[in-house]
């Protein structure tokens, strides 16, 4: 009797001790990822999502799913997403963690973000190349080859004197906005790991075959943050250059 009474409690302390270590670890992740992204419970996190074609109020499919992807995970942290339109004028940047989704002709939002905190990026309007809506990071230029290889550009920046990170998806399709916010979600944890907390970071990820695998497929091309927060060097004017004449 003795021995079956030792042999519950050794089971028992067990159990417990296995649950504790889950409750750890579980208690761990979620603050890992809360001091990650800039949320907290009960906290709002805004999440603004662009136009889809030439209507203002129309939203891709895709960059639902896309939205959806950062919702259930600000969700899962105890924050409150907060969708809104780029068009919307939301106040208090960076006093909120945010994420943007779509690039600088879809989303205003994210061209104003780029114009301040990511100077060295521009895309190309799919009016001037629909084909390639090239990506430019400083000197290097990522062409979209159609359903072969799709580029998006996936930032966190930390503004001066701001206490929330802002997160942009800038994807050259509404396939790539998708497979980036999959991929915040999916490489938390090693992105923590390479940058920690506090440190802005700006990613271009190429997504391979979307014909065939959609958004699954996403491979890191480089890290340009140094290029990407670089301001492009002004160009001189040419009548201050040549000098005076005569």
């Amino acid at each position: 009797m003795n021995d079956l009474a030792i042999n519950l409690l050794a089971s028992l302390i067990a159990g417990v001790a296995v649950w504790a270590a889950q409750r750890l670890l579980r208690y761990r992740k979620a603050a890992r990822r809360r001091a990650f992204f800039g949320l907290a419970p009960g906290k709002r996190v805004l999440v603004v999502v662009g136009r889809h074609g030439a209507a203002p109020m129309s939203i891709n499919k895709t960059d639902v799913a896309a939205v959806l992807e950062l919702a259930v995970l600000a969700k899962g942290a105890g924050a409150e997403p907060d969708i809104a339109l780029h068009t919307e004028v939301v106040e208090g940047v960076g006093d909120q963690a945010e994420f943007c989704v779509g690039g600088p002709t879809s989303n205003l939002r994210t061209a104003a973000h780029l114009r301040w905190l990511l100077p060295g990026v521009t895309q190309s309007s799919f009016d001037d190349d629909p084909d390639g809506l090239a990506l430019t990071v400083g000197d290097r230029v990522f062409r979209r080859e159609r359903g072969a290889s799709e580029y998006v550009l996936v930032a966190r920046i930390l503004a001066p004197g701001k206490r929330r990170p802002l997160f942009l998806v800038c994807g050259q399709t509404a396939i790539t906005n998708h497979a980036a916010a999959k991929y915040l979600v999916d490489q938390q944890d090693a992105l923590h790991a390479q940058y920690g907390a506090l440190t802005s970071f700006c990613l271009v990820l190429r997504v391979v075959n979307r014909d065939a695998y959609g958004s699954d497929v996403v491979e890191l091309v480089a890290d340009v943050t140094e290029a990407a927060t670089a301001r492009p060097l002004a160009k001189p004017d040419p009548a201050i250059e040549s000098g005076p004449t005569g």
